[in-house]
């Protein structure tokens, strides 16, 4: 299966990818992730783009679209993949269109997680990443044992520069403008699906399982 996950930042994408990826046995490919990893290891790439995710803007197409497309040229999308993050504008999903095309495959189906402005506020704000392992937390819905110690690794706890509330409400005006867009595009090639991201993690992942094994 050939998935794409749609939905503003904090509505729960990342979560519901990893649960789906496992059951189905096919990779979840973030690219907040793979952007996150070359920001760590300094690399040019992530340098580059790190000047606009520091400023919640959008790193640019040329950026996200060769690295999703080498991705996916992997061994392990041969069964399928979970998009997790792209694409993020009309014009990375018609690359994406025409990547798939040179592959010979097509999109199985895109979901969309619907969440309110207010609780993704409250969802990014509360957000805590461990400095050493990556393990993700949140003050109020999951908290460490300890406060900002990492139950894995015992790593510090941050919280990370596009967390914070301002760069959330400038993160948010970006999906608005530029990736909403995306919802009548894939409407249109009658393919999308939309839930409720407001429920528990639990519920929203049976809704999201119904949903995926009715475009099979």
């Amino acid at each position: 299966m050939r998935i794409i996950f749609m939905g503003p930042p904090g509505a729960g994408k990342g979560t519901q990818s990893e649960k789906l990826s496992k059951e189905l046995d096919i990779p979840h490919i973030s690219t907040g992730d793979i952007f996150r990893k070359n920001l760590r290891e300094k690399t040019a790439l992530g340098l580059k783009a790190k000047q606009y995710m520091d400023k919640g803007l959008l790193v640019p197409d040329d950026i996200v679209v060769a690295i999703v497309k080498d991705r996916l040229r992997e061994p392990d999308c041969r069964k399928g993949f979970i998009l997790d993050g792209f694409p993020r504008t009309v014009a990375q999903a018609q690359s994406l269109d025409s990547a798939l095309s040179e592959m010979e495959t097509e999109l199985t189906c895109v979901i969309n997680f619907k969440v309110s402005k207010e609780e993704l506020i409250a969802r990014l704000t509360g957000r805590r990443v461990c400095k050493a392992c990556g393990a993700t937390f949140h003050v109020k819905y999951n908290p460490p044992k300890q406060q900002g110690i990492c139950d894995l690794c015992g790593g510090p706890l941050i919280q990370r520069d596009d967390d914070t509330e301002e760069t959330v409400e400038k993160r948010l005006d970006v999906y608005k403008k530029e990736t909403e867009p995306l919802i009548e595009y894939y409407t249109d090639k009658g393919v999308l699906i939309t839930i409720d991201g407001e429920k528990d993690v639990d519920e929203v992942y049976e809704d999201l399982k119904g949903a995926v094994r009715g475009c099979d």
